[in-house]
């Protein structure tokens, strides 16, 4: 908004002999054109004084911070267009002045209704009178729950998100906090700094008639995004839902954790933090998206791909996306073992698959490390992981039965029934080339292991006297090492398919055009190791560094992935491969049947 006055307000002035008075004493201005308007009630210029007005009451508003002007300005600016009365009785939605009032409602409530904002009923007294606002019905609830600390969200500046979208409207845009009952859940939780996307407006009846008298009764309403519009509703409403999204992730998220989980194996069980949380409370028919960051990272990095993808109105219809985080210096098959535990309580939680069957058609999307955990969950491992590491058989092993369970759960997965879809995203399927420098290997020392982990070892090498040779010093065994193309472990992995009741995509970034695969990389991970040749579709992402996640090509391709999901639903949309491609990702067709039963 400027801080001049609009040539329309300007020649208002100058026409009523006010604009000297305008620049001498700015209330006297506006009180002399109230007096005015009141006396010219039905003249047909009666809508260009009241946006005047309100022009002229918000910019002494700026000047003075008096939020008694400023509440004056909203109620001016709603006067002028007149939301409930008939098209022929508002102005156009053409006029250059239409909007600009709208924004002049907007940022005049948020300053006059303060942060946070309180909705409760209130009494005014205006530059010219007083207002009575009833205030939201304690009945309001989002999604069964009570809703706090409303905080404005027009003036936020964001960062770290690729693409800003709001909704055009009337009214103020706000975030507001639920009041979550499995806050202390520590497996799986709502985010406690969730804010919903919700439209606060002060509404009066007969506007025009009212604000030109000296006592105003009015109401405030407040209306969540996601909520079903009235039918006889004549303007859409406000909102910022990339602020609200934002804000969610901005005031979750311990930016430190991604140094202090890399180094940390124990964090996670010292701070009791939930590892699976969701930026909005599950519903019914929704299929869980779950997003498992790489190494030294954090659930922030999926911010930009999740904004774009819930704007998306069939994938918002019928998806939802939960954050898992983890320790990602520890063992990879510990940290799968910590995702699988928390998906199958979560499941539980939540009433299992019997309560709704969309909880049983689950995408697990990876990222680098992440992609290893979640393969993890995908194939049928038996003793393969367990004898490229160990010489003899665990039920051999004099150890206690707590370590037996621990170990086999760890290194003997199988697949979680309820994934039906895997996406790897440059994933070092057969190691990272980094992980193999000494510089990975003094790093990885530094890592220090849960208890659990470095007694179970321990507890391997004195069982028999033959396993004490093996070299299972801790920094061998945590993710560093384990994502070398000489570990074990690693090359043990690779080979092993998943399952084929799972469907797998892969998104393979290279920095360069992508015309020599085999010598292309992303700078962390090279196409070689990236390329398997067991999944449906393989996009390679060309001019893209390891950390695509924000491309919109690799989120072009997320998309084009869950719709196809979804291709049971005759109303889904669909994003070919020929659509990708002209964005400029390039389709490599992986040999299915003939590698795939190879490596079976």
């Amino acid at each position: 908004m400027s801080n001049t006055l609009s040539t329309t307000s300007q020649t208002k002035l100058r026409r009523q002999n006010l604009l000297g008075t305008w620049r001498q004493s700015p209330p006297d201005a506006i009180n002399r054109l109230r007096s005015m308007t009141q006396r010219q009630f039905y003249a047909q210029n009666l809508a260009d004084q009241l946006f005047t007005l309100s022009e002229l009451s918000y910019l002494y508003a700026r000047k003075t911070h008096d939020k008694a002007y400023f509440m004056a300005a909203a109620l001016y600016a709603y006067a002028y267009l007149n939301p409930q009365a008939p098209a022929n009785e508002r102005p156009s939605p053409f006029s250059q002045h239409f909007r600009q009032a709208c924004d002049i409602y907007m940022l005049s409530l948020t300053e006059a209704l303060g942060s946070p904002v309180h909705v409760s009923s209130q009494h005014w007294t205006l530059p010219f009178g007083t207002l009575n606002l009833d205030g939201v019905p304690s009945s309001y609830q989002w999604h069964g729950h009570n809703l706090t600390d409303l905080r404005p969200l027009a003036r936020l500046s964001i960062t770290g998100i690729e693409n800003i979208y709001s909704q055009a409207g009337l009214g103020e845009p706000v975030g507001g906090l639920p009041r979550l009952s499995n806050a202390e859940d520590h497996s799986f939780t709502i985010s406690d700094k969730l804010r919903v996307p919700l439209n606060l407006q002060v509404l009066l009846p007969s506007p025009r008639t009212q604000i030109l008298s000296n006592t105003l009764q009015g109401h405030l309403a407040l209306t969540a995004m996601d909520e079903a519009k009235p039918p006889n509703a004549p303007n859409p409403l406000q909102y910022d839902q990339t602020a609200a999204r934002a804000v969610s992730l901005d005031e979750t998220m311990d930016w430190s954790l991604e140094y202090k989980g890399f180094l940390d194996g124990r964090l996670f069980d010292q701070t009791n933090a939930a590892q699976l949380f969701a930026i909005e409370p599950h519903q019914y028919g929704h299929r869980p998206v779950i997003l498992v960051h790489g190494t030294a990272s954090s659930a922030a990095r999926w911010a930009s791909m999740v904004n774009d993808l819930m704007e998306d109105p069939i994938i918002r219809q019928n998806y939802e996306f939960w954050f898992f985080s983890y320790a990602t210096g520890n063992p990879i098959p510990y940290s799968a073992l910590q995702l699988r535990q928390s998906l199958l309580h979560t499941i539980q939680q939540l009433g299992g698959t019997q309560a709704d069957p969309a909880l049983g058609e689950m995408t697990l999307i990876g990222h680098s490390q992440g992609g290893l955990l979640i393969k993890l969950l995908a194939i049928q491992a038996e003793d393969k992981l367990w004898n490229s590491m160990v010489p003899k058989p665990l039920n051999s092993l004099k150890i206690s039965d707590k370590y037996k369970q621990f170990l086999h759960e760890t290194l003997f997965p199988s697949p979680l029934p309820q994934i039906k879809s895997v996406v790897f995203i440059s994933t070092p399927q057969r190691g990272s080339y980094l992980a193999g420098f000494s510089l990975a290997h003094m790093v990885g020392r530094m890592v220090s292991f849960p208890l659990t982990v470095t007694e179970a070892t321990r507890a391997v090498l004195a069982s028999d006297p033959a396993l004490r040779r093996l070299n299972m010093r801790p920094w061998r065994v945590g993710s560093v090492y384990g994502m070398s193309p000489r570990s074990a472990f690693i090359r043990s992995l690779s080979p092993i398919p998943v399952t084929p009741d799972i469907t797998a995509h892969s998104i393979i970034p290279v920095t360069g055009a992508g015309q020599n695969l085999e010598k292309a990389d992303d700078g962390v991970v090279t196409y070689k190791s990236a390329h398997v040749p067991y999944v449906k579709s393989e996009l390679v992402v060309p001019h893209s560094g390891h950390s695509t996640q924000s491309n919109p090509i690799t989120i072009a391709e997320v998309r084009r992935i869950l719709l196809e999901n979804l291709q049971n639903n005759s109303t889904t949309e669909t994003l070919t491969k020929q659509d990708i491609s002209t964005m400029g990702g390039l389709y490599q067709q992986p040999e299915h049947t003939q590698q795939a039963e190879a490596a079976q």
